[in-house]
C-alpha cells in the first residue's frame, strides 16, 4: 500500500521543514513536539515560510489554506497510530532516538514504515530497538528542507526491498530528488563532506592560507556556492564537530578526526552563525567579518 499519512516526531528546524514539505506534497501530516510550546513554535516556523511563499506567488492564500489543514501539531506519540510513515527528527542522540523507535513500536500497526533523518548514526542501531528492522530507512534531508532538492534514502542489511522502494517512491512525491545510499555512517554526503570541512580547518591551523582566502579559494577556483568556513558557520561547528567525532569512532581515521582549533571553538561556544560568531563574526549579519583565530 503506498503511503498516505505522514508522522514526524520532532518540530524543530528539520522536523518543521520536513512536515512542511510533506503536507505541502499533499499528505496529511502529524507533527509531534515534547511540549505545546514547542508544537507551537514549529507550526508558527512553518506558517511564515508558508507566507513567504504567498509573498513571492508561488502560493496562493487558498493552497496556503490547504497545507495548513493538512498539518496538525501534537505532544502525544498516540497520535501516530494511523500514520502509514513515522520520521525521525530529533535531537542526534542513539538512546534518544532508540527509546523514541521502542515507544513507537508498541503503538504503530506493523504495517508503519520508521524512517530517521540522522545524518550521521547507522540506521540499523535505531532498528534493532524495534520488532520491525525489516520496515526500517534511513531518510535524511538537508536543510533548509523545503528548498534543497535532495534526500538520502538509507537501506539497511534488514531493509525489505519492496519497503525501500515504497519511500523511494514517497520521496519522490515530495519533490525531492532521491539518492540511494548503504547504512554506512555519514552515509554519501557526509561521508565526503566532512573530512573536506575538517582539513579546510587544519589548513588554516597550518598557515596554508586565511580564512577568506581559503573560502575565496573554493568558491572561486570550484565554482563551490560557499567557501568551507562559510559553510561550518552555516551548518554549525557543534554539529560539525559531533558528526566527526561520530565517524572517527566508526572508522578511525585521521580524515575524520577533529582538528584541535574546531574543538576549541565548539568548547568557547563560538558555533557559527545560530551564536553569532565562528569563524566569521556575524554581529552584522549582512557583513560577517573573519574572526582573528
Amino acid at each position: 500500500m503506498a503511503i498516505q499519512r505522514v508522522g514526524v516526531v520532532g518540530c524543530g528546524l528539520m522536523g518543521s521543514g520536513i512536515a512542511q514539505v510533506a503536507a505541502q506534497s499533499g499528505f496529511p501530516t502529524v507533527v509531534r513536539e515534547v511540549s505545546v510550546e514547542l508544537v507551537e513554535k514549529g507550526l508558527k516556523s512553518i506558517e511564515k515560510n508558508l507566507s513567504r511563499l504567498v509573498e513571492k506567488g508561488t502560493l496562493s492564500e487558498a493552497q496556503k489554506g490547504e497545507v495548513r489543514g493538512r498539518l496538525k501539531g501534537t505532544t502525544s506519540l498516540e497520535d501516530f497510530k494511523q500514520c502509514d510513515i513515522v520520521i525521525e527528527a530529533i535531537i542526534e542522540q542513539l538512546p534518544a532516538k532508540r527509546e523514541l523507535f521502542g515507544a513507537l513500536d508498541s503503538i504503530c500497526p506493523p504495517s508503519t514504515i520508521f524512517a530517521s533523518n540522522t545524518s550521521s548514526l547507522t540506521i540499523i542501531e535505531m532498528a534493532t530497538a524495534t520488532k520491525r528492522p525489516q520496515r526500517f530507512v534511513g531518510l535524511h534531508f538537508f536543510n533548509p528542507v523545503p528548498v534543497m532538492k535532495m534526500v538520502e534514502v538509507v537501506q539497511t542489511i534488514a531493509t525489505d526491498p519492496s519497503v525501500y522502494e515504497e519511500v523511494l517512491a514517497f520521496a519522490a512525491k515530495l519533490g525531492k530528488t532521491a539518492v540511494r545510499a548503504k547504512d554506512a555512517t555519514g552515509f554519501i554526503v557526509n561521508r565526503l563532506l566532512v573530512p573536506y570541512l575538517l582539513d579546510a580547518v587544519r589548513a588554516l591551523e597550518e598557515g596554508v592560507g586565511s580564512i577568506e582566502d581559503i573560502d575565496n579559494s573554493m568558491r572561486l577556483g570550484c565554482g563551490y556556492p560557499m567557501g568551507p568556513f562559510t559553510l561550518l558557520d552555516f551548518v554549525g561547528l557543534d554539529t560539525t564537530y559531533y558528526i566527526a567525532n561520530i565517524m572517527f569512532d566508526e572508522f578511525k581515521e585521521r580524515r575524520f578526526a577533529a582538528p584541535p582549533l574546531l574543538r576549541r571553538m565548539v568548547l568557547a561556544g563560538w558555533n557559527g552563525r545560530k551564536a553569532g560568531r565562528g569563524f566569521y563574526d556575524y554581529s552584522d549579519p549582512k557583513e560577517p567579518k573573519a574572526m582573528k583565530l
